[in-house]
C-alpha cells in the first residue's frame, strides 16, 4: 500500500509541476541576487537573508558594503521583480479564464493603460491623498484601472448588447489607444524634470525602488490574491459559458465583480509600482494553461509562481545584458513573450486544425 501510495504521487504531474516552478523561482532569485557589477558569495548572501529575516547566521565577519548591496538593494529588486509578475501573471490568468480568450490581459482589455493613466496623473501633479500618503499612487492607479475596465464593458454594451470577447478586446484596444493619446499629451505639458520621470516610469522598471515599493504592492497583491484563488470555481464555471454556469448554480454576476475587482488589484498596483511591463499577463498564463490544463485551482498558483520566476530573469537579462547600461524591463519582457506567445499560438491553432 506504501508503494503505492509512493508512486502514485511520483506518476502525478501536477505536484511535479509545482516543484519545478517552485525549483525555477528558488534559482531565478538566487540568480537575481548573485550576478550582477559586483560578485557575492552564494553563502554569504544566503547569511545575510538568514540573519536579517530570522536573527541567524553563521559567518562571522560581513563586509558592510555587500551586506548594503544585498539587503537594500538586489533583494528588494528581487522580491519587487517577484510580486510584479506575479501580480500581473495571476491577473492575466483571470481575464483569461473570464473572458475565455488566450488573447486577454491587462493590457489587452485596458485595465493597464488606465491604471497607468492614474500613476501618470498622480506623478504629473504632485499628488498626495491626505490619509494615504505614499499608497496614493497606488490606491489611484487601482481605482484609476477599475474606472477603465467599466468604461470599457459599457463600451461593449452600447455596441452590441451583450459581452462578446471579441468586442471586448477591441473595445479595450480603442480606449487603450486613446489613454495613450492622453498620456502623450500629459508629457508634452510638463518641464523637462517631470517628463523624463514620466517617461523612464512607463518603460518599466524594479530597478533603485527599495523596500518601500515593495511595502506598497505587498497588501494589495495579498488581497487580490486571495480573492481570485477564493473564486477559482466561478472561473471553471465560467470558462463553460455563463449560462451554462447560471444552471449549475453559480451566481454570475457576483462571481465576475469579485474576479475582475482582485485583478484590478493586482494589475493597478504592479503599474503603480514598476510602469507598463507587457506580455507577462499574456503569455505566462497561456502557457501554464496549455501545460497544466484549465483547471483554474492550479492555473492561479502556478501562474502567480511562473509569472514571478519570469520578472526576475527578465530584470536579471535586463541589468546585465548590456551592462553596465540597463535596458527597460517591459523592452525584455516584450522581446522574449511576443515570440514565444506567436509560437503558442500558431501552435495551438494548428492542433485544433489537425
Amino acid at each position: 500500500m506504501q508503494n503505492l501510495s509512493i508512486r502514485k504521487f511520483l506518476n502525478n504531474k501536477t505536484i511535479w509541476l509545482y516543484i519545478f516552478s517552485g525549483g525555477l523561482l528558488l534559482c531565478t532569485g538566487l540568480l537575481g541576487l548573485f550576478l550582477s557589477s559586483v560578485t557575492v558569495p552564494i553563502a554569504t548572501i544566503l547569511h545575510i537573508i538568514s540573519e536579517k529575516t530570522l536573527g541567524m547566521g553563521w559567518l562571522q565577519v560581513i563586509p558592510k558594503n555587500e551586506e548594503m548591496i544585498i539587503w537594500n538593494i538586489r533583494l528588494p529588486r528581487v522580491v519587487l521583480a517577484f510580486c510584479v509578475g506575479a501580480s500581473l501573471a495571476l491577473a492575466g490568468a483571470a481575464f483569461q479564464g473570464l473572458l475565455r480568450n488566450p488573447l486577454a490581459d491587462p493590457y489587452t482589455i485596458g485595465v493597464s493603460s488606465g491604471s497607468s493613466l492614474g500613476a501618470v496623473l498622480v506623478l504629473f501633479f504632485q499628488v498626495s491623498i491626505i490619509g494615504l500618503g505614499s499608497f496614493t499612487l497606488p490606491v489611484v492607479a487601482i481605482v484609476s484601472g477599475l474606472t477603465t475596465l467599466l468604461v470599457v464593458f459599457g463600451l461593449v454594451q452600447l455596441s452590441s448588447r451583450s459581452l462578446a470577447i471579441e468586442t471586448i478586446i477591441l473595445a479595450g484596444i480603442i480606449v487603450s489607444s486613446f489613454i495613450g493619446a492622453l498620456v502623450s499629451l500629459i508629457i508634452s505639458l510638463g518641464d523637462r524634470d517631470v517628463m523624463t520621470q514620466i517617461i523612464y516610469w512607463l518603460y518599466g522598471s524594479v530597478g533603485m525602488r527599495g523596500w518601500e515599493y515593495v511595502q506598497l504592492i505587498i497588501p494589495f497583491m495579498i488581497i487580490g490574491s486571495i480573492i481570485l484563488f477564493y473564486h477559482y470555481r466561478e472561473l471553471n464555471a465560467l470558462a463553460l459559458g455563463e449560462e451554462t454556469a447560471d444552471h449549475i448554480g453559480v451566481n454570475v454576476k457576483r462571481g465576475k465583480a469579485f474576479i475582475l475587482v482582485g485583478a484590478s488589484l493586482l494589475t493597478g498596483s504592479a503599474v503603480a509600482v514598476s510602469g507598463s511591463i507587457g506580455f507577462v499577463g499574456l503569455v505566462v498564463p497561456h502557457l501554464v494553461r496549455l501545460i497544466i490544463g484549465p483547471n483554474h485551482r492550479h492555473v492561479l498558483p502556478l501562474s502567480l509562481i511562473t509569472g514571478g520566476s519570469f520578472l526576475i530573469l527578465a530584470d536579471l537579462l535586463s541589468r546585465t545584458i548590456i551592462a553596465p547600461t540597463e535596458l527597460p524591463i517591459g523592452v525584455v519582457t516584450a522581446l522574449i513573450g511576443a515570440p514565444v506567445f506567436a509560437f503558442l499560438l500558431i501552435r495551438e491553432k494548428r492542433g485544433r486544425r489537425g
